[in-house]
């Protein structure tokens, strides 16, 4: 049995895009001799499709689409197709999360999903009913187990808590399956792929199967998947997988435990980069955006996010904007030109001290005897976000927002400010892996100049401000940040470990006081177990 795994790149809602992917997939597994091909999970409408899901036109031309692609396919090797396919039930959600055969031009069996996660960016119980029992897929001799993404992630000897009461695997080796074909859309978390490869090896060992995963690649809002689909014998050993953050056709054989190992990078700077970039060219092309445009600061911040725009749209299609005002050092604008000039990148500059001024006299009778403070720091972030919105509507491109993840997490930001944008590159990426990815990616071509990442950060707002003005060291904000929103701990949890209470509690208190510039942020690209997007839940009222 020679399955081909179609690590495909769709798009949410572009069901002939993403059946044209998925076609040419099926031919490139038919040149590589397959008995069967699979696509990730629900493939035709694209993962995530979200509320798309209840607009039944949108099933119904799914539905369509997919009778079409069985037709365009009818001479190529038989194939899983993941799709949303109608509930003909009077009771229970009205769709099921599904795998459809197309073979011999004709569409079924079908297959459903067992588990349906609905924690952190998943809502799958919004939409979808539950499979009641195991499925079996009969083909050329075989007895093929068929699973959709969460159903391998709830094995009672790998988890030390299990999430759901059955184990629809455990299920599929009562029921006699010969091997486990899974069809996925497991989004990126850094060092995830490393946990994956343990948990999938630890089912094939344990039940004696060879499995097959296929997940997806590309990135979706906030979302990125990273590929990566294997193949396990029944010993556990991973003798396949394809390439990670980019589309490949892997073919593997069942019975000989043979296919190829693609190269890959483990180290958790590597996969940041490799997704971000890849998140970034997605969002653009998927939004019909061709060309980005960012403030740069001279900071470490915004160089990161112009090097991986450089990296993932091409150096030509990236505009750097530098907006000096009378707090802005020589050397902020030095590094800026410097980092610009070493990544190709064109740049304009557009002094805003007039602009301060003209703010100062239109304020300057409400303001009468008051002192200056955040407010006129504010306006001045204020003022380059109106300038940078100008350059996106004129030129027609995509503004970028440069804040981290530790800014977003205690306010350290101005709504209608530094916060404008369509994306938010690096809001997942706490400061100190800023610095930490900046410098993998020096590694490679030492781009960013090294005073950018040897400085003390600053927003340059007021004379000699430095962002330890306000918060913690990073370092250590970043260890709280991590414990309390990544970890769930509370601020009794982190002082138990020993940390300073009043700076836990003042951080926690920020981090509360922030939730509704959060809520009015542009999408941030995850890559961290827990981000500020569609899996953060938060109330902005709330007391605690």
């Amino acid at each position: 049995m020679r399955i081909a795994l179609l690590q495909i790149n769709p798009t949410a809602g572009d069901l002939k895009g993403n059946s044209a992917l998925i076609a040419r997939g099926v031919r490139a597994a038919q040149s590589q001799g397959a008995d069967l091909a699979v696509t990730p999970e629900l493939a035709l409408m694209g993962y995530l499709p979200r509320d798309l899901l209840m607009n039944r036109g949108f099933v119904r031309r799914a539905g369509r689409t997919l009778n079409a692609l069985a037709t365009e396919l009818k001479d190529g090797p038989p194939l899983l197709v993941g799709i949303a396919t109608p509930n003909p039930a009077d009771s229970g959600r009205p769709l099921f999360n599904s795998a459809v055969l197309l073979k011999d031009g004709a569409a079924g069996p079908v297959f459903h999903k067992t588990l349906l996660p609905t924690y952190d960016v998943f809502d799958e119980d919004r939409y979808f009913e539950p499979a009641t029992g195991p499925q079996i897929l009969e083909l050329n001799g075989w007895r093929l187990g068929i699973s959709i993404c969460e159903d391998v992630w709830n094995d009672r000897d790998f988890w030390s808590r299990r999430r759901y009461h059955q184990d629809p695997i455990e299920g599929l080796a009562q029921a006699g399956a010969q091997a486990i074909v899974n069809l996925s859309a497991s989004p990126f978390t850094a060092e995830k792929q490393i946990l994956r490869e343990r948990m999938l090896g630890h089912l094939a060992r344990k039940y004696s199967l060879p499995l097959v995963y296929v997940n997806q690649v590309g990135g979706d809002d906030d979302l990125i998947f990273d590929g990566r689909s294997a193949a396990f014998d029944a010993q556990g050993r991973m003798f396949a997988r394809a390439k990670g953050f980019e589309e490949d056709t892997l073919t593997v054989d069942l019975a000989a435990g043979t296919g190829a190992i693609a190269a890959d990078d483990f180290e958790p700077e590597a996969e940041i980069w490799h997704a971000l970039a890849l998140g970034v060219r997605d969002y653009a092309r998927k939004t019909g955006f061709r060309k980005a445009l960012l403030g740069l600061s001279g900071g470490v911040d915004s160089a990161l996010t112009a090097a991986l725009a450089a990296d993932a749209l091409g150096r030509e299609n990236v505009l750097g904007v530098m907006m000096p005002s009378p707090y802005s050092s020589p050397g902020s604008l030095d590094d800026s030109v410097a980092l610009a000039r070493n990544l190709g990148i064109e740049t304009l500059t557009l002094p805003i001290a007039p602009m301060m001024s003209a703010y100062d006299a239109a304020l300057a009778g409400a303001f009468r005897a008051l002192p200056p403070d955040v407010t006129e720091e504010n306006i001045q972030s204020r003022i380059r976000g109106n300038l940078l919105m100008a350059l996106s509507n004129k030129f027609g491109s995509l503004l970028l927002t440069t804040g981290n993840k530790s800014e977003m997490s205690v306010g350290y930001c101005t709504l209608y400010g530094d916060m404008n944008g369509g994306l938010a590159v690096i809001a997942d990426l706490p400061k100190m892996m800023v610095y930490r990815v900046s410098r993998w990616r020096n590694r490679r071509r030492a781009d960013i100049p090294e005073t950018i990442l040897t400085k003390a950060p600053s927003a340059e707002l007021r004379p000699n401000q430095t962002d330890q003005d306000s918060l913690p060291p990073y370092d250590l904000l970043d260890r709280i940040l991590e414990l309390h929103i990544e970890q769930c701990q509370s601020a009794e949890d982190i002082i138990a470990q020993g940390f300073d209470e009043p700076t836990v509690r003042r951080v926690l208190k920020l981090v509360r006081a922030a939730e509704f510039k959060r809520k009015q942020a542009a999408p941030a690209l995850k890559v961290t177990s827990r981000a500020f997007g569609t899996g953060w839940r938060m109330p902005v009222v709330r007391q605690e």
